[in-house]
């Protein structure tokens, strides 16, 4: 059995209280590189999701099929990078991602196995990529969160675009060093282009006010600091669902209409080409993804929307089909253009 498990039941138990102290991907500092030490015959799981969620999926999948996981935790952009320095002789036998633009980074160097048809055949209809190279695992949705004190509903922008504007110039803020911001650009830049989303990237780095975290954005507007900020859903119902402190005077938006406002993030899992266990790592993804899998995510309070088939969300989300999100191919997203093309703009 791997190292340093804890009971399922136990964890399982902690998990809304573990994560609602969790800024996602952009906050955690991730496991000290020379304290992992990768286990014989034991599935190693490089993971960059909420680890307290990743845990509780390993230890129930050891639970029910008898296989050994081994968790290493890290951050989007630089775990798979690493993988990608590692090349073949990674440890991993299996990669998760909070974002996929991640996960494009592996791809593109030909590191992936294909995904198994049975696991992609009980993920949702239009969320796994044309690759087929990975899957997804999970869904997070754009908002734009605003103080009602501050701005009227139907004065809003009525697309994200919009906020290039000059007269929304210190009216929002955004965290453009996390991995999270950085993924909805990506979608930007599917969308609208390279001259188009630099633009507004040059303009965001002129008119808005730069923030740690998704966390410290949604802090801002509700204190009042700023009227709106742009960030992912499930930060503000984590909140809510809690003390409220962060969120109590702040309602959340959706932009809708395929607007780029609307994009929703997909969290991935892949396995990795040279992995010595591709069998056991190709039974993870279908557990992630399958019914247990899927509930455990639900029940573990991250307020993320489940992809499985038939796996409902929590009943306090919008629902995911109504989101009318852009239709972007999770393959193509390119994190290393938009960090390039936040660079130039000043943001990083």
């Amino acid at each position: 059995m791997p190292r340093n498990r804890r009971p399922l039941l136990a964890l399982t138990l902690l998990l809304p209280l573990a994560l609602s102290a969790c800024g996602g991907a952009d906050s955690g500092e991730g496991q000290d590189a020379a304290a992992y030490a990768p286990e014989p015959e034991t599935l190693q799981v490089y993971s960059a999701q909420h680890i307290e969620v990743t845990e509780a999926v390993a230890e129930a999948f050891t639970q029910d099929t008898g296989i050994p996981t081994q968790v290493r935790d890290g951050q989007d952009s630089s775990m798979g990078h690493m993988i990608v320095q590692e090349g073949e002789e990674s440890p991993a036998d299996v990669f998760l991602t909070e974002n996929s633009p991640a996960m494009t980074v592996v791809e593109r160097e030909g590191l992936l196995a294909p995904v198994d048809q049975s696991t992609l055949d009980q993920v949702r209809d239009g969320l796994a990529p044309s690759s087929g190279l990975w899957t997804p695992i999970a869904a997070r949705s754009t908002v734009l969160v605003y103080n009602p004190e501050l701005i009227d509903e139907e004065d809003l922008p009525a697309s994200m675009m919009d906020l290039a504007d000059p007269k929304w110039a210190g009216q929002w803020g955004a965290a453009p060093g996390g991995a999270d911001f950085q993924a909805i650009v990506a979608g930007m830049l599917v969308e609208e282009g390279k001259e188009q989303t630099g633009d507004w990237l040059s303009a965001m780095a002129e008119n808005a006010e730069v923030y740690q975290n998704n966390i410290a954005t949604m802090k801002a507007v509700n204190a009042g600091q700023v009227p709106m900020g742009i960030m992912y859903h499930y930060y503000w119902y984590r909140d809510q669902a809690e003390s409220r402190e962060g969120s109590g005077n702040t309602r959340l938006h959706y932009f809708g209409g395929e607007d780029p406002g609307a994009f929703v993030s997909l969290s991935t899992g892949g396995v990795l080409a040279s992995s010595d266990m591709p069998d056991e790592a190709q039974q993870f993804l279908e557990y992630v993804t399958g019914p247990r899998g899927q509930e455990i995510l639900v029940e573990s309070g991250s307020m993320e929307y489940a992809v499985g088939e038939g796996i409902a969300s929590d009943p306090a989300l919008e629902p995911l089909e109504e989101l009318e999100a852009p239709a972007v191919d999770p393959s193509v997203l390119d994190s290393d253009e938009v960090l390039a093309l936040m660079t130039d703009a000043g943001l990083l």
